[in-house]
């Protein structure tokens, strides 16, 4: 028992230390109507007709936006009528490569297509409100890559208190959106709901292609471009940003879960240490709360929690008693992220992905390979072929987690020491900043 304490005392501390990251955290994304660069909206789309129109829709309205593509991945539904209808590019996706998963293949094709400077990909959940696309393009001023985070709408008890019990996780593990201290590259965080970057800067680094096996594709491009040296903030975006992610508590259950525990992208004593301090700071208080046996530091950390619960409130749409009721499901949150993490999920929208792609991990020495010639239908209105030649093939980095031995000629800050995700690496010539300005 004097061992779990201890053990439990350190996980409190720990989580403590990343909350109090909050007290400093960057401020939310302010709108910004007249963007500083023409912008290319890319929305990867397979079977997304029942929740793609809202989307497109505000896109499309949007005076900042100079083009909306929507890359149709092989869907079985109505997509591609429908996003054709509406005004959108329908790029038609060629046949998934061996290797690749398909958010990151249709991803690779509507950035080769764009023609903005800068590309924001949007998730067909995600609803932008007027000022979000001026906004990210102002923050390209100061990042190489931009995600931002939206607030959520969840219908119904069950679901929002579900969804926030997997939200708080997040924050136990990796504390608040925009902290002022930028992480080490292995720890940063992304939101592949919606992402900015400008368009040359990642074709250049091959970013898609590196990350083509992870189901976690956000956070595996996140901490690949940071490890390279580029900038990578994640930002609130809660006024300019919503996701309807789940139409029940089981589909948040099902599908949020299975992605929340990053198990390819995170090195195995990292995933320990991380469940270790969700059960210990999350889990076990509300166990012992309801066996009636809560000690004081039990009773501390439920006190923790509940605060964190109000403040999670400001990350929904319309929070109703969900969100306060949600620490009640933390042992079934933790529950769920520790059967993810010991038997991954691998299939995702009527595809199911190897062991090999999911087992892999970042700086494996997976090759780097960008895809070969691409065929794309685009039709707007009518219909084009366009084909685009692949570059070379060369090796990829390794961008392992780990300590850092490489020498690194400049690691002085910035005049603006402002936060995010971010690594100073070598700035003389990185992949991100330098190429795209």
């Amino acid at each position: 028992m004097r061992l779990l304490t201890a053990l439990q005392a350190a996980a409190a501390l720990t989580v403590a230390v990343r909350l109090a990251r909050g007290r400093r955290r960057r401020p939310a994304l302010a709108p910004v109507r007249a963007a500083t660069a023409r912008v290319s909206v890319v929305v990867p789309a397979r079977d997304e007709e029942a929740r793609l129109g809202p989307c497109l829709s505000a896109a499309l309205a949007d005076p900042d936006v100079a083009e909306v593509l929507v890359v149709d991945d092989e869907s079985r539904d109505g997509t591609a009528r429908l996003a054709s209808g509406l005004g959108a590019k329908v790029i038609t996706g060629a046949p998934l490569p061996e290797g690749w998963v398909g958010k990151q293949w249709a991803l690779q094709q509507g950035v080769e297509a764009a023609g903005g400077e800068v590309v924001v990909t949007l998730d067909a959940d995600a609803r932008p409100a007027p000022g979000l696309f001026g906004a990210l393009a102002a923050a390209l001023e100061e990042y190489d890559l931009v995600s931002a985070g939206p607030r959520f709408v969840c219908e119904g008890t069950a679901e929002q208190a579900l969804h926030a019990s997997f939200l708080a996780t997040l924050v136990y593990r990796f504390g608040p959106i925009g902290p002022a201290t930028p992480p080490p590259p292995h720890r940063a965080m992304a939101n592949g709901q919606c992402t900015a970057f400008r368009r040359t800067a990642m074709l250049d680094a091959q970013g898609f292609a590196r990350v083509r096996g992870h189901l976690a594709d956000d956070v595996a491009l996140a901490r690949t471009l940071a490890a390279d040296g580029w900038t990578v903030g994640f930002l609130d975006a809660g006024g300019l940003l919503e996701v309807d992610m789940h139409d029940s508590a089981a589909g948040v259950w099902r599908e949020w879960g299975r992605s929340l525990s990053l198990r390819d992208v995170t090195a195995p004593g990292w995933q320990a240490a991380d469940l270790a301090v969700v059960w210990l700071a999350a889990a076990l208080p509300v166990l012992r709360l309801v066996t009636g046996r809560p000690t004081r530091l039990d009773l501390g950390l439920l006190a923790v929690r509940l605060l964190l619960a109000g403040a999670l409130r400001g990350s929904y749409t319309r929070p109703g008693p969900g969100v306060l009721l949600s620490p009640l499901l933390d042992p079934l949150a933790v529950l769920r992220l520790t059967q993810v993490t010991l038997r991954p999920v691998r299939d995702w929208r009527g595809r199911a992905y190897p062991a090999a792609t999911m087992a892999s991990r970042l700086g494996s020495g997976t090759t780097d390979a960008r895809p070969g010639p691409v065929t794309t239908g685009v039709h707007s209105g009518g219909a084009a072929t366009d084909t685009r030649p692949g570059p070379d093939e060369r090796p990829a980095p390794d961008t392992s987690p780990g300590p850092d031995t490489s020498p690194r000629p400049d690691t002085s800050p910035r005049p603006d020491t402002s936060p995010g995700p971010v690594t100073t690496g070598d700035r003389s010539a990185p992949p991100g900043r330098s190429a795209a300005r």
